[in-house]
């Protein structure tokens, strides 16, 4: 079987784990991004959601600063930050500021979702104004701000000009595949959690896309979720914890990440189930072998840039093995 060579990276949702509270769970957010940098991960982000008492991303900015803070080469970023949460300039400002301190190592994601529920999004909105509609409209402005000199307005953001953060525009279904086509910008998909769109989206995006400033020809990232382990059962065991955390959306429930269980039949209802596997979809579990063949397989269909892995695993350890694994497979090892 061939090599399948492609940069790999990891997104973190930052929940916390059953027996553990908040400050255990941002101290396992930093212990996973140095045992990632350390096996040679390209990128770690952080994602943005609000008003979840099992998740500590809300602060989405202070986590990638105290990450950098605790690790030296690996790319820090947002995945993403929802734009329609804050003012352009304020984000400018923020990632200029990160990028002062930490110079080429911070990725700035974006979306056009409130990522919570609109009680939540309407309690943290920056306007009346529904601000999801200004989008493009907002990305573009951070673009100026990251720029040249000569092409700011009288509002620039210092610090932040001429700082060229790359901005990657994320997206759950096709409307981002548009813009960032438009854009000329790298696109991400959410295929982790909203997998129904992935095909379509690849599809317009590479179709639609116009070459840029920021880059020559498409570059499509697919997020996913990871489960490896040493065997297939093992692995399927371990995805317990993955598909506790998805009926947890289906059910709207606050469950913190669960250890994995025997039988999850038990658990959950014909309806629930096929909803939350329907979310883990897009997932390689297995296996090294099995995960290689998966990713081969996937590659041979969509043959993305890079991969973004999500791994939901319980015991830290084997969601670190399950990293490990992965990144051998794409050296070859």
């Amino acid at each position: 079987m061939t090599n399948i060579q492609i940069p790999v990276s990891v997104l973190n949702l930052a929940p916390i784990r059953e027996g553990k509270d908040s400050k255990q769970a941002i101290e396992d957010l930093v212990n996973l991004a140095q045992a990632t940098e350390e096996m040679g991960y390209k990128r770690y982000w952080i994602a943005e959601h609000h008003n979840t008492p099992t998740l500590v991303s809300s602060a989405t900015s202070l986590l990638i600063k105290h990450t950098l803070e605790h690790t030296n080469t690996i790319r820090v970023g947002s995945g993403g930050i929802m734009l329609p949460n804050h003012a352009p300039l304020v984000v400018a400002e923020q990632f200029g500021t990160m990028a002062t301190i930490y110079p080429d190592r911070v990725d700035l994601g974006l979306g056009r979702a409130p990522g919570t529920d609109m009680m939540t999004a309407s309690a943290l909105r920056r306007s009346k104004n529904d601000s999801v509609y200004t989008f493009p409209e907002d990305v573009q402005q951070l673009l100026t701000y990251f720029g040249p000199l000569e092409e700011q307005s009288y509002v620039k953001a210092y610090p932040g000009v001429e700082t060229n953060i790359p901005i990657y525009i994320l997206g759950s279904s096709t409307d981002s595949a548009y813009l960032a086509a438009e854009l000329g910008l790298p696109y991400v998909f959410a295929s982790h959690f909203a997998p129904r769109y992935m095909e379509d989206a690849i599809r317009i995006y590479r179709a639609r896309f116009k070459p840029s400033q920021y880059l020559d020809k498409p570059y499509m990232m697919i997020c996913l979720n990871v489960i490896a382990a040493e065997t297939d059962e093992e692995a399927e065991f371990l995805s317990t914890t993955m598909k506790q955390f998805f009926l947890n959306v289906v059910r709207g429930t606050q469950m913190k990440l669960s250890p994995p269980v025997e039988d999850l039949d038990s658990l959950w209802n014909p309806m629930e189930k096929e909803a939350a596997e329907g979310m883990s979809s897009v997932t390689l579990m297995g296996s090294k072998e099995t995960v290689k063949w998966q990713l081969k397989q996937f590659q041979d269909m969509y043959n993305v840039d890079e991969i973004m892995a999500v791994s939901y695993i319980y015991d830290e350890n084997k969601q670190k093995r399950s990293y490990e694994i992965l990144k051998e497979i794409v050296d070859g090892k």
